[in-house]
């Protein structure tokens, strides 16, 4: 048997482990990192130790693994900086800023308010850390568990088109957008309206069926913080204001710092994260005796929730991917959709099926694959394939509630089933879908 098919089988087990994940009740990150070292183990035996081939050996360690693994390093230590943002902004109370201002009890007003906050909000943050927020917050708004299931299964549609079209929105943006295939101004432009589309179109058709209005509970819209677990403390309105805004500002400004720098974008969000850890510190030293408020609210604490699994599956599976990259596995799949997909029209074919792929198995390793698979001299940066493929893969996953990162963190939190979204929510996120991408598709016949 050929190297490549043991590759390749066990790439595709772990893959069903990870897509299993709830199943099994195994961590994704366990299987994603054991399929990285695997797949690199055998690949590096059998093209280089057992021909004893130290030429070879040193080629695919030095030249290719390490590439690999400084690619990834680069997503790895954006999303950490990030995700430890976020983090801080929360156990500040700071999305109180916006949760306080939301008086409404029409559900349908409430439907519209909760996914546009989303929709912008996961632009700013994150997807995910924006879902969290967001059905944090739900849970004091909305007390019949009915009607919360389903503006949380909105807010996963809502963060997930959100994030397409932002290179800080959505890990797969950010990856292409590290990557050089999207640029900051370019992916905005193309894909916002897109985005909106994939929005309005099912919050349009599910506003018609939230009638009446809702019970508010005695906590009111007071807060959405404490999301990992943490109890939160008593922070002063100035201290929960300044950390929300220079945490967003952090936030909004990587982009404006690569554009000036030319820096990779992890630098300047490591600069974003040094801002806020400076700050956070220097008002947190005089409250040391204050209940224990810098222990708690220091960055150092904070650091303790942050999401290490998922920087780990990251890791593994990008790492995983690199391999099937370096062995030509995923050129010889290019080739073979390039020859199948013609013409301009093939473009399409290929993101749309990448997009509904994305909603069985995880989108981060097939952005990962089909930047493998396609060099920037195929498809140079801002090209139109690449642009699909942000958006296709971004909102595509909202299909099944397993199919994004948001999803899978509402299932959690909520304990949504995965029969009852597919039923209810699963066909109102596909015409989101097919009405964005056919959003995208004419604005480009528009622009050609």
């Amino acid at each position: 048997m050929s190297y490549e098919i043991v590759v390749i089988i066990i790439f595709v087990l772990g893959y069903m482990a990870i897509a299993l994940e709830h199943n099994i009740k195994v961590d994704k990150a366990a299987p994603a990192l054991l399929i990285a070292v695997l797949c690199w183990t055998v690949y590096v035996v059998a093209e280089g130790i057992l021909p004893h081939n130290e030429e070879v050996i040193d080629k695919i360690v030095h030249t290719e693994l390490l590439h690999h693994l400084a690619e990834t390093s680069q997503i790895l230590f954006f999303l950490l900086c990030a995700m430890t943002i976020v983090e801080v902004i929360d156990a500040h109370q700071g999305f109180e800023v916006i949760t306080k201002r939301i008086t409404t009890q029409k559900k349908r007003n409430l439907i519209w308010i909760i996914c546009l906050v989303t929709f912008f909000l996961s632009a700013a943050l994150d997807n995910l850390a924006t879902t969290i927020v967001m059905v944090s917050m739900l849970r004091k708004l909305v007390t019949d568990k009915n009607d919360r299931l389903i503006y949380v299964s909105m807010v996963v549609i809502a963060a997930n088109a959100g994030g397409a079209w932002s290179p800080i929105g959505d890990v797969t943006t950010t990856m292409l957008w590290i990557g050089g295939q999207v640029t900051t101004t370019n992916i905005i432009v193309k894909l916002i309206v897109p985005s909106i589309i994939c929005l309005v179109a099912p919050l349009t058709i599910i506003s018609f069926m939230m009638k009446g209005n809702l019970k508010q509970s005695k906590e009111g819209a007071s807060g959405a913080g404490g999301h990992g677990g943490h109890a939160p403390i008593k922070v002063s309105d100035f201290d929960r204001n300044l950390v929300f805004g220079i945490g967003l500002g952090g936030l909004l400004f990587v982009p404006i710092f690569k554009t000036i720098t030319h820096l990779p974008p992890f630098m300047g969000m490591s600069f974003s994260l040094g801002v806020v850890w400076l700050v956070t510190e220097i008002l947190h030293n005089r409250k040391k005796a204050e209940e224990g408020a810098h222990a708690k609210l220091s960055v150092v604490a904070i650091l303790e929730r942050v999401d290490v699994p998922s920087v780990l599956f990251f890791f593994g599976i990008l790492l995983a991917v690199g391999c099937l990259q370096s062995m030509g596995t995923l050129n010889t799949l290019a080739t073979f959709l390039s020859e199948t997909f013609t013409g301009d029209g093939g473009v399409y074919i290929i993101g749309l099926l990448l997009g509904l792929m994305s909603a069985i198995v995880d989108n981060v390793p097939l952005v990962a694959a089909s930047m493998g698979m396609y060099d920037l001299a195929t498809y140079p940066p801002d090209h139109v394939f690449w642009e699909f493929i942000a958006y296709c893969a971004g909102t595509g996953g909202s299909t099944l509630i397993i199919g994004s990162a948001a999803g899978v963190a509402a299932m959690g939190m909520e304990h949504i089933n995965f029969m009852w979204y597919l039923k209810k929510i699963a066909w109102l996120s596909l015409i989101g879908y097919i009405a964005g991408a056919a959003t995208f598709m004419a604005m480009q016949l528009l622009i050609h």
